[in-house]
This record gives structure tokens, sequence and C-alpha cells, in this order.
């Protein structure tokens, strides 16, 4: 039975197309910000690759199939759905905007002249601006200023958080959606909206890494200060370690997945030269050449941690090219949090915490009434995050005013218009 609406809420739709899974979500955020969730749903990814689309019909078909049990399941529709965006060569970048104020008091008007010069310096490029966000002010020598409105100051200044993305790869997923019969509300960086399910605000202020670890591409995120200040793209995850065990093994790929996901584990123990664990399941034929449906438990694991190596590999230099280390001073605060899909591996937290040298957890989604158990796990992070992010609402400075984040440049006629739609929204 779908929750009952909150009254006076809107309803808000988020889908997230990942590589192995397209996942998809329905919610009703109250007026005060407060979000429900009505139903959600999960379907087979189609038409996906690294984060690409790369079947276009595929790509729709599964988009609409995960929306429609999640209508099922809320007993409501959408129209619109905010999207979540993990390949496209996603890159973020802090820019500092700075203006005069001559040592008077700062108006609201100054703080709007800022932002007006923060968005005239957003030069032309040919990748597409996903998020051009206010992350914090700073004027004179104090950074980390909150809100600066009635303070003093010399001169006022933001650090204007960008994030970036090829623009064709952001086209071919919003085609993918409006094929199915939907508007996209807004494309959203898979790490900003992770970070919104799984961080807590004093982990992004003391600093903390997010790995991502997805079917077939990795992000590895970095905040501090409150901000996302570096990102990395891997072109490698989970469905990775699955196919390695379906070659090593000479098993099909779901017989591989199944084992990974029952028997797998990314630390070994003692007995596991010792453990026999299934290949095939009952009434399954012994796939490839691999005839006795049954091999230690530690040639698994060795596979596994195998495949981990090398990913960790990446991570650790990742991290490591962006100025994240746990040896540095102050640091003892810092942590991994490894969330997606990927992160559902037993023993994964230990295994990334000795191999980095740094605390790391498992992140899930949190902060979402209404979300189901089975959909409460790593792999959701991202579309419980598009749902938050909706809800949280940030400020754009392209459009301060809206709740649409454009990734294309409109002319004049194209903008009144969807200011005016923007404001039959709200009132």
């Amino acid at each position: 039975m779908a929750t009952m609406q909150p009254r006076n809420a809107r309803v808000v739709g988020a889908v997230n197309i990942g590589s192995s899974s397209v996942t998809a979500i329905i919610a009703a955020i109250a007026e005060g910000g407060e979000v429900q969730v009505l139903g959600s749903g999960q379907r087979a990814s189609k038409g996906m690759k690294r984060g690409y689309v790369v079947d276009m019909a595929g790509a729709t078909f599964a988009v609409r199939e995960a929306l429609e049990k999640a209508e099922k399941l809320a007993n409501a529709s959408v129209d619109s759905v905010f999207i979540g965006c993990s390949g496209a060569g996603l890159a973020s970048e802090i820019r500092p905007v700075e203006i005069g104020i001559g040592g008077r008091r700062i108006e609201e008007e100054d703080i709007e002249t800022l932002l007006m010069a923060a968005r005239e310096a957003l030069e032309p490029d040919v990748r597409s601006v996903l998020h051009a966000q206010p992350a914090c002010y700073f004027l004179d020598g104090a950074h980390g200023v909150a809100n600066p409105k009635g303070l003093h100051a010399e001169r006022l200044g933001v650090d204007l958080h960008v994030m970036l993305a090829d623009a064709a790869p952001v086209r071919n997923l919003t085609e993918a959606v409006q094929n199915a019969h939907l508007e996209v509300e807004g494309v959203v960086a898979s790490p900003l909206a992770t970070g919104y399910a799984c961080l807590t605000a004093e982990e992004r202020d003391l600093g903390v890494a997010m790995v991502e670890l997805g079917g077939e591409i990795t992000n590895v995120s970095v905040y501090a200060g409150g901000m996302l200040v570096g990102l990395t793209a891997i072109p490698r995850g989970s469905n990775d370690i699955t196919d390695a065990i379906a070659a090593a093994l000479s098993i099909k790929r779901f017989q591989a997945e199944r084992l990974k996901c029952v028997s797998g584990s990314a630390i070994s123990s003692p007995t596991d030269h010792r453990e026999m664990v299934a290949i095939v399941g009952p009434g399954e034929d012994p796939a490839g050449g691999n005839v006795a449906g049954q091999v230690p438990r530690a040639e698994l694991i060795g596979v596994i941690t195998g495949e981990l190596d090398l990913l960790m590999s990446d991570v650790a230099k990742a991290l490591d090219d962006m100025g994240f280390t746990g040896s540095a001073p102050g640091s003892s605060a810092r942590q991994v949090v490894i969330t997606g899909g990927g992160a559902e591996l037993t023993g994964l937290a230990d295994y990334a915490q000795g191999v980095l040298g740094v605390p790391a957890r498992i992140g899930k989604p949190q902060g979402l009434p209404g979300l189901p158990e089975a959909h409460s796990s790593p792999g959701f992070a991202t579309l419980a995050g598009l749902v938050l992010y909706a809800a949280a609402d940030p400020i754009d400075i392209r459009a301060i005013g809206s709740r649409f984040t454009p990734t294309t440049t409109y002319g004049p006629i194209d903008t009144l218009i969807r200011v005016w739609r923007a404001l039959r929204a709200y009132f």
C-alpha cells in the first residue's frame, strides 16, 4: 500500500540510469522540506556503457519501466524528473569571484551584485555546466562565511562551485528520458547527489572522500570545507569483478554475479581453502568448462581481491592527486565513505581501510522516511540523493528563483517561457 501523501506537498520524481540498473523514485516534499518516499522501482539497465548512453531505445525502455514500477507503488504519477549523471567526463571546479565593497555594511543588493558577477564569470565552453552554486562567502581575510549580510568589509567574495560535463553525453542522457515522455527537471552530478544521501554536514566540513563503486564506473570525490573540491572518474567497477570471476571459473555472468554476492568477500579467512562453494544453482547445468559445480572459496576470494587491488590502486592514486591523505596534520577526522552497488560486497570497508590507510565505512541513504528496506542499500544512494537535492533546492546562479537547472543556452523568448513555467509551478 502506498504511503499517504502529506498535505500541501510537492510530488517529485527522480531516475538514476546506471550501467547495471535503472532506479526510479517518487517522493512528496512538504512545504518545510520534509521528504516522504511514496514509491520506488528498479529494473536491469539497458543501453548504457561506462556511464554513457550507447543504445537510445534500450535506455528509454528501461527508464519507462523503472518509473512505472515506482508510480504503481506510489499510486501517483509524475511528468518530470531529476536525473543523475555519473559519466560524461564529470569535473568539479571551485572558482573564487570577488567585488569591492569599500568598507561599508554589506546589503542584500551587494550579494546579488556578487552573484551576478559570478554568473558573468562563467566563460562559454564546449562543456555543459550542470551546476554553478555559491558554496561559501569570504570577506577580506575571513573565509567560510555563511551569510555576509550586515557585516562590513573592503571586499566581498564567493567560492563558486561549478560542475562540468561533456555536452553530447548529457544530451543523450536527457533525450533518453524525454523519449519516455518525461520532462527533465534537472541533471544532477552523481557525486553531488550521493553526498546529500550518504555524508553528514560535519563530514563534508572536516574532510571526507567518497568512493561510488558502480557497475562500470567508480567516481572518487573529495569534500572539504563543506564543498565538493575534487572529482576523478575511474572506468572500472563491480561488473569487472563479476567478469573476472566468470572468466577464471569458466561460468556464465549471472552465475558469477550470484557467486560474488552470496559467497564472495573482500577479506579472506583461514578456513577458505577448506570451504567449497557451489557455482551453479538448483536445476542449472554447469557452465563453460567447469563441470565440478564447486570451487574452494579461497579461489573465489583470490579473484575478487585481485580485481579490488587494481581498483583500489586507482582510487589511492586519485585521492593522492586530489591532496587527500590520511597522514596530513589534523586529518584524524578524515575518512573514506564507500557507496554504490559494488559497496555491498562483504568486508569491503575493512579491505579499503587496510589498503588506503584511513578509516572507511559503507555509505547508505539517510533521512528518507518511506524508503523500503530493500532500497535502503548503498546501490540506491544516488537515487535517494536526487530527492534530497530536490528538497534542498540549492541556488544556481544561472537561474535564481527557478527550479530548473539548464544545461544549454536559451534565447530571450525561451528564457521568458521557462521563467513563466517556473512561476506557474510555484503559484
